[in-house]
């Protein structure tokens, strides 16, 4: 017993506010010394977030698709848009309130009923890390191969359905991690203000080079698109609502770097805005190094990391080619680490903190979640990526019923009320039906089964699948792809939809204005006087008030 005391995490003392199996230090409602993020944060957060090799290869992956590099522009802007008002709506609770994503989703879910969709966005936060990690191994392998050309000899030599050479760049990535992961979340901002440097400048670094190499921007931008009427009208929905996905895991915990907010106000335009424009010139540039690659290789090349290989693989490769790729890779190792980070390492720390909150926080779930990358031996798992990758692609099948649920809950049922104490104990008004909101659960149900139906043809022993099952390999009948191509809107709105008649037919307990006002756990009550925070928003001064009180009331924002 005293072993497992001392593995104990802190909580408040005083303040512990319930069970300790319910809350923790970083469970509890953010105190007002750690809301720092302020708007120009989250702008050098997308700004820094943008920049990655997947965001180069968005858009120019359209393109060879068939669309004109325009059109493959458009998708990216709109979709992102998107992603972004609903990204908006999911994290103004948390900047309200200033709690993260396992709290907050007890509202809607129960307090025992939470621990399934939180134990999902974990599952999959952890599993990502060990991908996106692999992805940065990569990068760490052509920095190796660009400063010492005799690494790529290891790659002569297997190792568990690898090689020597890419599993040493995988795990001196992993080390490296290591590091960053254990700032907390409130001053890890400084690291994706550092990255919002150096990433960009790598990946101007490149676009330069390779339009000096090509002489211009190459053929493609003059190419038309290659598909037409239809096929093109569903090519476009598909393209953003590929944007669309790509952000739901962030969509979904929006409330977790919400919660460090210095206001509601600084998580809403800069956000609007930030995103899709980011985003999108990121994409632009993606569409531009691609185009000059078919004059360079004489075909589409559209990953950064393919291209910088090939550059070192030419022949008589000088020094400054071989400098020239360490330093554009070097900005992209410390884009795929801060990518890593704010999608993985902190959602699966926020979430795992829910799920053993007496011996789990932030930073300890993010290094849970780092062993389990490590464990999982990604490089396997991306031997057959095109269906791996497909899966984890089609996961947000799952997540924007999550979403559908949540947003209904706080914008239409609860009428943006919540009561924080009770987030935090068994019984309370979110207890419903022993710890579970059925309808929650059902909505969530309704929301995933259009995205995954099995449609069945002419012969009854013949079945198309499509939808979910349709993305990880099976036939998908073309009436249902298309349902399923709408997969966000569907969960979303059907989940939604569903919880709000639900609620109607089944009314939740009514939550009072002193109720939703008033906070009494955690360190925001001993940090603030009752009254301190009318407006959200905190100052040094605040930190002088009175701590003699134990409450203290929550904005108030209209």
């Amino acid at each position: 017993m005293a072993f497992l005391k001392r593995l104990e995490v802190s909580r408040p003392e005083g303040h512990e506010g319930g069970d300790s199996w319910y809350s923790n230090d970083d469970l509890l409602p953010v105190p007002p010394s750690q809301r720092l993020w302020k708007n120009w944060n989250y702008i050098t957060f997308w700004l820094a977030d943008s920049f990655n090799l997947n965001s180069f290869m968005i858009a120019s992956s359209i393109v060879g698709s068939g669309m004109s590099w325009w059109a493959a522009w458009l998708t990216v802007w709109v979709g992102y848009s998107v992603a972004a008002g609903f990204l908006v709506l999911n994290a103004y609770a948390g900047a309200k309130y200033h709690i993260i994503f396992p709290a907050y989703i007890r509202a809607s879910f129960g307090t025992l009923g939470a621990l399934w969709p939180v134990f999902n966005r974990a599952g999959m936060a952890c599993i990502w890390w060990g991908v996106q990690a692999w992805i940065g191994g990569e990068c760490t392998y052509a920095l190796l191969c660009a400063i010492w050309p005799s690494t790529r000899n290891l790659s002569n030599t297997p190792l568990s359905s690898t090689d020597v050479g890419r599993w040493l760049g995988f795990f001196l990535f992993w080390l490296i991690s290591l590091v960053p992961m254990w700032w907390p979340m409130h001053t890890i901002r400084h690291f994706f203000t550092l990255k919002a440097v150096v990433a960009p400048l790598a990946g101007l670094g490149l676009f330069g080079w390779c339009i000096a190499r090509a002489g211009g921007a190459g053929d493609a931008l003059k190419a038309p698109s290659t598909i037409y009427g239809s096929n093109f009208g569903w090519l476009f929905v598909a393209s953003t609502m590929s944007c669309i996905s790509n952000m739901a895991t962030l969509i979904t915990n929006a409330v977790d770097f919400a919660s460090r907010a210095n206001t509601p106000k600084a998580v809403i335009v800069p956000q609007l805005i930030a995103m899709p424009v980011c985003f999108s010139m990121v994409s632009l540039f993606g569409i531009l190094i691609a185009s000059s690659t078919t004059v360079i290789f004489g075909e589409f090349v559209w990953s950064p990391l393919d291209i910088l290989t090939r550059f070192l693989d030419e022949p008589g490769a000088s020094h400054g080619t071989r400098a020239a790729v360490a330093f554009i890779v070097i900005g992209f190792i410390i884009a795929q680490i801060g990518t890593n980070i704010a999608a993985n390492s902190l959602s699966a720390g926020c979430d795992l903190t829910s799920l053993a909150p007496r011996f789990i926080n932030i930073r300890r779930g993010g290094y849970v979640a780092a062993i389990v990358g490590l464990c999982m031996c990604p490089w396997k798992l991306m031997e057959s990526s095109n269906l791996f990758t497909s899966y984890l692609s089609a996961y947000s099948v799952f997540l924007s019923s999550i979403c559908g649920v949540m947003l209904a809950h706080y914008y239409i049922v609860a009428g943006r009320k919540l009561k924080v104490d009770d987030l935090y104990v068994r019984y309370g008004v979110y207890e419903y039906y022993h710890g579970f909101n059925l309808r929650a659960y059902a909505a969530y149900i309704a929301g995933i089964a259009p995205n995954l139906p099995a449609t069945k043809l002419a012969s009854f022993s013949s079945c198309e699948c499509s939808g979910f099952i349709g993305a990880v390999g099976k036939p998908a009948a073309p009436a249902a792809r298309h349902i399923y191509e709408l997969s966000f809107f569907v969960g979303c709105g059907v989940s939604g939809l569903v919880y709000v008649l639900l609620c109607k037919a089944f009314p939740l307990p009514e939550i009072t204005d002193d109720e939703a006002n008033t906070v009494t756990v955690g360190r925001e009550a001993a940090e603030l006087g009752l009254g301190g925070m009318r407006d959200g928003s905190y100052s040094e001064k605040d930190d002088s008030k009175s701590e003699e009180y134990g409450t203290v009331n929550v904005a108030q924002v209209v």
